[in-house]
């Protein structure tokens, strides 16, 4: 399976931002997340402003879609890099991240129980998504008032109490193990004012199904949630006027911000109570693999592997949520991003992710071989390309259709052939079809 995946890549080419010409399909860009030209789209270049524009952008190299647009003219190489390894954008199936030279095996750890009867860490039966979720949309409630309680005493100066954080834990570690879809994808949902709370709840679920994906015991799993839910708690001994701008930041108040790793780490080593990797993901899940994270420019295996999953978590939760100041990228297209942002994260660890998740992970709008739009509605355990989705839209007619669920690991009637941008269709309802509750 995972051969397959790669090879599906072949028209996705990485070439010096010199080298774009008009007529190339735009995929994507790599640099900061924020310093794209073009950031928001895909598009045909065809516009020579658009093309000066990329080129002056300072952007070192970029992606091409050849199936979409012109493709390079052969010649010497002039990049030395492998062939693409990120999960695949618009027109193409994604695969799991490798990294720039030989890329490894895939993770080895046993795969999530299947839905059919089978029972996960702790006995957990494994659910369907919509099965799941009602219980899953009661412990984010729950949980929510939990963090918040939690939050609110480290922000007054008091101990988080270790008993209140493993409760949380125990509850959404059970919902990840009868099926991680469910309580991971309702968490995106949070709202702005929300997301200071529920971007702990996010990245707690998270955590414990990257643990579990990378064949961590149940009781690391459990830690590794802990450390999750726990990571940012630095941010509430952040002044307000700074954790709460809208707008962008001046030096000093980022530099402000900086400190929350540290801050945080203080607080939890303090109370005594909390084990050593939940204080090490406090303290070092804004490190990155290159050595240019912080707070101590931690660089390659000086980082534990549960900071480096956390970096994983926290980034995936917060691209992929609307905040006050960015909106939120679709789930597919924000791991295609991830992906690109070379000495970021762990190659490895992020392929495990990208395995826990789903190549299209709950929301993705997927286009079907038929020429049909779907919105991806559940995961099949071992079937990457296979998911459960809601058929809704026809682009032969570019009209509504009757929704119809459709299972791609058992209808061989159809199969994804890409991904889409919602913004383009100007979709605004998918979690209406996703979401079981709507």
């Amino acid at each position: 399976m995972r051969s397959a995946a790669y090879s599906a890549l072949a028209m996705l080419k990485k070439i010096p931002t010199h080298q774009a010409e008009l007529g190339m399909f735009l995929q994507s860009m790599e640099g900061s997340w924020l310093s794209h030209p073009f950031w928001k789209t895909k598009f045909l270049l065809s516009d020579p402003a658009d093309l000066e524009a990329l080129k002056q952008s300072g952007v070192p190299f970029i992606w091409i879609d050849a199936a979409k647009g012109k493709d390079v003219v052969p010649m010497s190489p002039a990049v030395s890099s492998p062939a693409p390894v990120v999960p695949a954008a618009a027109s193409e199936p994604a695969a799991p991240a490798a990294p720039p030279a030989a890329p490894p095996a895939a993770p080895s750890a046993p795969a999530p129980a299947k839905q059919s009867g089978a029972r996960g860490p702790g006995g957990q039966p494994s659910l369907s998504f919509a099965d799941e979720f009602e219980q899953a949309s009661q412990i984010m409630q729950k949980s929510r008032k939990a963090v918040v309680d939690m939050l609110t005493e480290a922000r007054m100066g008091r101990a988080v109490r270790q008993e209140a954080a493993a409760e949380v834990v125990d509850d959404i570690a059970g919902s990840v193990w009868r099926n991680p879809s469910a309580l991971i994808s309702l968490a995106r949902l949070k709202t702005r004012d929300d997301y200071t709370y529920m971007h702990s709840v996010a990245v707690c679920a998270m955590m414990v199904s990257l643990g579990r994906q990378l064949g961590l015991s149940e009781q690391e799993q459990r830690v590794a949630g802990e450390a999750g839910l726990l990571h940012d708690v630095g941010k509430m001994l952040m002044p307000l006027e700074v954790l709460n701008k809208p707008g962008a930041l001046t030096d000093p108040e980022f530099a402000i911000m900086r400190s929350h790793p540290e801050r945080g780490h203080q607080a939890l080593q303090a109370s005594g109570v909390f084990s050593e990797g939940v204080l090490d993901v406090c303290l070092h899940h804004h490190e990155k693999m290159d050595g240019t994270g912080y707070p101590h420019k931690l660089k390659g295996d000086s980082i534990s592997l549960l900071a480096r999953m956390g970096a994983v978590c926290d980034v995936y939760d917060a691209v992929t949520s609307n905040r006050p100041y960015k909106s939120a990228w679709d789930p597919a297209a924000s791991l295609a991003r991830m992906a690109q942002w070379q000495g970021h994260f762990d190659p490895k660890v992020f392929q495990a992710f990208i395995v826990s998740l789903g190549i299209y992970p709950v929301g993705t709008l997927v286009r079907l071989h038929s020429g049909k739009l779907a919105v991806v509605v559940d995961q099949n355990a071992g079937k990457l390309t296979a998911p459960k989705v809601k058929v809704f839209f026809s682009t032969k007619s570019n009209l509504p259709i009757d929704v119809r669920d459709l299972d791609l690991a058992q209808d061989a009637s159809d199969r994804i052939v890409g991904r889409e941008d919602p913004a383009q269709w100007g979709f605004t309802h998918l979690n209406e079809i996703w979401n079981p509750q709507r």
